[in-house]
């Protein structure tokens, strides 16, 4: 019954030609993520493992595979800015995933404007409409079934101020059709971008 899947153990390779995981799990909301060194060296990168936690109080989080700038500009003052990527934003997105050492300003690197944050000493990205003050509430190392940590840090905080563009918003209404989000997929440079015709509702179905 089974012969028209493909299964596969991740322990023993999928046996494709790309990873289908990422794929599969999206697509997912981009973590780009904004923090400021001990020593004041502004630094930006997008992670595609991000998402939110949790209502009250509102919890974001991403994960660094790697001991990344981020993961050690948040251990080291307790703050980050998470930005919203747009298709307008797409190409300095991706530019300042660039593998730059620590010493390097990626706002710098992709032609963006640092934007003062309100509570939180991290800056925003200033030409995006919608951005998050963050403060660390966790970072959690993963570990495998079997308790095996893995080179993986989880990193949740927690949203205390929150920006958005008056473009972005309809009759007090968050404009997510229109906001022309981008979403990482999972081929080796795949993004797809949210748009108003793709919008369908469901109303939450009274029980029973």
């Amino acid at each position: 019954m089974m012969t028209d899947r493909h299964f596969y153990e991740p322990a023993q390779g999928h046996g494709l030609p790309h990873d289908p995981l990422n794929a599969i799990i999206g697509p997912r909301p981009i973590g780009w993520i904004s923090t400021r060194a001990a020593n004041g060296v502004l630094n930006l990168a997008p992670y595609s493992f991000f998402n939110a936690f949790n209502y009250t109080p509102p919890l974001i989080g991403f994960s660094s595979i790697g001991r990344k700038d981020s993961l050690r500009n948040i251990e080291a003052t307790g703050e980050f800015v998470w930005n919203l990527a747009t298709r307008p934003l797409a190409e300095a997105m991706n530019a300042s995933c660039a593998a730059a050492p620590p010493e390097v300003d990626e706002f710098q690197l992709a032609g963006l404007t640092p934007g003062a944050s309100r509570i939180v000493g991290a800056p925003r990205v200033e030409e995006s409409p919608v951005s998050f003050e963050c403060r660390r509430t966790q970072i959690i190392r993963l570990q495998s079934a079997a308790g095996v940590d893995t080179d993986t840090w989880l990193v949740l905080g927690e949203v205390v101020g929150v920006h958005i563009a008056q473009s972005m918003l309809r009759d007090g209404i968050y404009d997510t059709a229109g906001s022309q989000t981008i979403l990482r997929g999972g081929g080796p440079a795949d993004y797809f971008e949210i748009t108003p015709d793709a919008l369908f509702r469901m109303r939450r179905p009274a029980y029973p």
